[in-house]
């Protein structure tokens, strides 16, 4: 089977951007795609993959259940329990077992909530 060349007529219609304009029209059409995962992850989660994500992310057991509660009790679940996790670990400055200890002990809800309301995506 011989594939027929058809790269310049394939191409004709991002022939005459530039860089910064094929740079731009990437991210837009990665987004395209990446946009229905996301709202998947968001509408389809549950407490025990949560759970297994803050596994992975070296929280403890005894935490994950805490944090997860956590992020349902605030309304947080769509976002991840881990991203809320990341976000609080990079917001306080500390390590990602330290921001999962701290939201498992009550800390860091109100902050937690307030970045993700300001697009914290």
């Amino acid at each position: 089977m011989i594939r027929e060349d058809d790269f310049q007529e394939r191409r004709k219609h991002i022939a005459n951007l530039t860089d910064e304009e094929l740079y731009e029209r990437f991210w837009q059409l990665t987004e395209q795609v990446v946009e229905p995962l996301l709202e998947l992850g968001r509408k389809n989660t549950t407490p025990s993959v949560e759970r297994a994500v803050l596994l992975r992310m070296g929280i403890s057991s005894l935490e994950t259940q805490k944090i997860v509660q956590g992020c349902m009790d605030n309304g947080l679940m769509g976002h991840g329990a881990g991203h809320v996790v990341y976000k609080i670990s990079k917001e306080k400055n500390i390590t990602i077992p330290e921001a999962g200890t701290a939201l498992a002990n009550g800390e860091y809800w109100t902050d937690a909530v307030a970045l993700f309301k300001k697009g914290g995506k």
